[in-house]
């Protein structure tokens, strides 16, 4: 009986490793990385979930999308994406999600950009170009809510330009012949843009053998640990401002705060840069610092 055959499982996602700059060889096809939640679209027989990225079903929370699903041309499927919310000129709005899953969810979109099994034939082993064209012949249906993620062929250095000048988060990646692998991969590469933002200089930590770095705060909440070379200048600026008592500014983490730190009396600036649409600072810098 049909209701005794198995149902697609969940598939644990591919991960791009982070580096610094874009392949610039042919041998790669670039995307926008869109700022969301990852989610895994399946159908079979008994209709449409969705999964975010450790496997758990939000098909309840996603539930537009779901109907969506039940619409492609497709008796079974398992669709690969992020799950955005999009403003009115299509760019996501991370700080959107949440509200938009409880109260706004036709606000959402899927956009997909891989798929990994199509009415019985796993779809893995087949090379990352060919099953971006098997996706776009499933979702091109779609009227908006779930998307087909554009793609450009070579020009890794002016694909990262373009979408720098954009204000995206970064792109991604990928081998052209590459073959659907879960878990982290080479054959999948992230880059993000960076962003410039002014932080409270808390205090300074140094570490045996470890570049010297800042402890720093926005709105009152920690924001993070960037690096910071100490010139004899700074060093003397700051050497003025040491304090004692730990601030109350913030709260540090414990792990964080433990160690030499030298405390700063409130007051000071630190403009860092770092990569964007991170929660927390990563691969941040201090590039000045100043007085309030």
């Amino acid at each position: 009986m049909r209701s005794e055959e198995p149902r697609l499982k969940f598939i644990k996602p591919m991960e791009p490793r982070l580096v610094m700059e874009a392949p610039v060889s042919d041998d790669w096809f670039h995307e926008i990385k869109y700022d969301g939640f990852r989610t895994q679209l399946i159908r079979d027989w008994a209709g449409v979930r969705a999964f975010s990225r450790n496997g758990h079903d939000w098909s309840k929370r996603y539930w537009p999308v779901v109907d969506a699903g039940e619409k492609l041309p497709a008796k079974s499927f398992i669709i690969d994406g992020e799950m955005i919310a999009p403003e009115p000129d299509g760019r996501p709005n991370f700080q959107a999600m949440h509200s938009r899953m409880t109260w706004n969810a036709e606000q959402l979109a899927l956009v997909a950009f891989d798929i990994l099994h199509l009415d019985g034939q796993d779809l893995r082993s087949t090379p990352a170009i060919e099953r971006k064209a098997i996706l776009w012949n499933v979702v091109k249906p779609a009227k908006g809510i779930i998307q087909y993620s554009e793609h450009v062929e070579g020009g890794g250095a002016a694909f990262f330009e373009a979408v720098e000048k954009m204000d995206l988060e970064g792109m991604v990646s990928k081998r052209r012949e590459s073959t659907y692998r879960s878990g982290p991969t080479d054959a999948w590469l992230k880059v993000k843009c960076w962003e410039v933002g002014e932080f409270d200089l808390l205090g300074i930590k140094r570490e045996p053998g470890k570049p010297s770095v800042a402890l720093v705060a926005r709105g009152g909440k920690y924001a993070g640990s960037p690096a910071i070379s100490i010139t004899k200048g700074i060093r003397e600026r700051l050497l003025k401002r040491v304090r004692d008592a730990r601030p109350a500014e913030a709260t540090v983490p414990t792990a964080v705060a433990e160690g030499e730190i030298e405390w700063l009396k409130p007051g000071l600036k630190a403009t860092v840069r770092s990569l964007r649409g991170e929660s927390k600072l990563r691969h941040g810098s201090v590039k000045a610092i100043r007085e309030d």
